[in-house]
């Protein structure tokens, strides 16, 4: 399409020669004949963003010339990145963006007066590239900034229709109470019923007989909706915070306080183990989490409007997947994307689990099979589960797909075989599950073929399904059945060296 034909479009009927006198800028095509007049919104070096009679229109650079007092310096104009949302995951900011200065051979240098503003320099002109900010704000008012172009992205726990979405980070929420509180343990079910206000007393969840104080951040911050869309609810609390620092320190002080916050921000209070309804234990160790084995693991994300970013945003964001960013990432206290690997052998929880929960369909063969495949074998963390009652992949397992292929086409797993290994839950017929779990793992075999076609045959992951048999958590609750429905990725030796044919006998 030419420039005419796409600033037509663009306006669908734009007035020939419209004064710019009240106007910021006015964008003249070079060919002529059409001319948009509006307010500049910004500039990255190839993209014009102005407001005008139509709306918010994007031009390119190149087919335009820029008239008025507005109009930028058309060589490394300075990219302003404005950022808004939740306080709680905004220490991951300054870890990431001078990450990503350095990793450019860039300056960063934070503001006096304020660690979350920063500048990014010419390190030979030290002339300005990008200003950096972040305000705090509820969800509802950092989604309308971001919608009405007063801020570019969102610092968010969840993902919103209408954006696009950029992981960053893994936290998780955990319980937590005083270093004293008696108490051993806690249940997924247990801790439902104390969040919502059905147990008031430590005595009915195996503690002294003494009253649950509940504890909160505000209704309106992101960890807070986040959780409550865990529950279904809003929690019971008694009393609220402004933010994790005064949450865990006040659940600190009181024996008897209990509380949810992020992994990342504990202290000073203490962890308090979780469990599930048949007493599995739930760790929120980073392989976990990044699984989703942990039912409580929460990604963070930078929520984005559907519109075209400037430049030097767009490359950040394309940033957020490299090793550097995952580096930055775990120094600021969170969970990085990476693949986390370990040996099979080094998670006995898993084979206990198995054989406790195994029913009465999984026989002793079954479990050997399994054992058989698992011997010498790695876990990878990546982890591939599907959207309720739907054959795609939730959007979790989409990146962690799209990371997979990357890995494989990089040469990360030569001379070893990987496995997409596919269980189901308890419920139904142990053959049916079996079948069931046969099938989830080609369905994601199928769809890592999709995005990366140039894979070779060899290269590509084989399918194994063992239903029920290793179940993550118990089949009583719908939280436990929706771990045990996945398929892992599992990493095992392939030494499979092409023998040398002998050189012929000279005659």
């Amino acid at each position: 399409m030419g420039v005419k034909a796409g600033l037509a479009a663009l306006c669908v009927a734009v007035m020939v020669g419209v004064s710019a006198a009240a106007q910021d800028v006015t964008l003249v095509a070079r060919e002529g004949g059409i001319v948009l007049s509006g307010t500049l919104q910004g500039f990255d070096g190839e993209f014009y963003r102005i407001d005008t009679a139509y709306g918010t229109l994007t031009v390119d650079g190149q087919g335009v010339i820029c008239e008025g007092p507005a109009c930028p310096e058309l060589i490394a104009p300075k990219a302003v990145i404005r950022v808004v949302g939740a306080p709680d995951a905004a220490p991951l900011l300054p870890a990431l963006m001078q990450a990503f200065a350095e990793a450019r051979g860039l300056i960063y240098e934070a503001a006096p007066e304020n660690a979350l503003a920063a500048r990014i320099l010419d390190p030979e002109t030290r002339k300005d590239l990008a200003e950096i900010t972040f305000q705090p704000m509820s969800p509802d008012a950092a989604t309308a900034a971001v919608l009405v172009g007063a801020a570019d992205l969102k610092l968010a726990f969840r993902s919103e229709p209408g954006f696009g979405s950029h992981s960053v980070a893994m936290d998780a929420l955990v319980a937590i109470v005083a270093p004293d509180n008696p108490t051993p343990e806690i249940s997924t079910v247990d801790l439902a019923r104390v969040l919502t206000g059905e147990v008031t007393n430590w005595a009915a969840i195996g503690g002294p007989d003494m009253p649950i104080v509940l504890h909160a951040l505000a209704p309106d911050t992101d960890l807070q909706r986040a959780l409550a869309d865990r529950l279904g609810q809003t929690p019971a609390a008694g009393v609220l915070h402004p933010d994790l620092a005064s949450l865990t320190k006040a659940v600190a002080k009181d024996p008897w306080a209990i509380a949810i916050t992020g992994r990342s921000a504990i202290l000073p209070a203490r962890r308090m183990p979780l469990t599930d309804s048949c007493g599995f234990p739930l760790l929120p160790n980073a392989l976990a989490i990044k699984a989703g084995d942990y039912p409580l693991a929460l990604p963070v994300m930078l929520l984005a409007a559907k519109r075209r970013l400037p430049l030097l945003t767009r490359e950040f964001l394309s940033f957020l997947r490299s090793p550097a960013s995952g580096e930055a990432v775990a120094k600021a206290g969170f969970i990085d994307r990476s693949a986390s690997r370990q040996p099979m052998t080094a998670d006995g929880l898993r084979l206990i689990n198995a054989i406790q929960g195994a029913g009465e369909d999984v026989t002793l063969d079954d479990l050997k099979r399994l054992a058989g495949i698992m011997d010498g074998a790695d876990r990878l963390s990546f982890t591939f589960r599907f959207e309720d009652g739907s054959s795609t992949l939730d959007a979790a397992s989409q990146d962690s797909l799209v990371d997979l292929a990357q890995l494989i086409a990089a040469g990360q797993f030569r001379d070893e075989r990987l496995v997409l290994a596919g269980f189901s839950d308890g419920s139904g017929a142990a053959e049916a599950n079996l079948a069931l779990s046969v099938d989830r793992a080609a369905k994601v075999a199928q769809e890592l073929a999709a995005i990366a076609p140039d894979l070779s045959p060899a290269q590509m992951p084989v399918v194994e399904g063992f239903g029920e048999a290793l179940p993550m958590a118990c089949d009583e609750t719908a939280i436990g059945r929706q771990l045990n429905r996945r398929v892992e990725l599992w990493v095992v030796p392939d030494f499979q060296v092409t023998p040398t044919v002998p050189d012929a006998p000279s005659p």
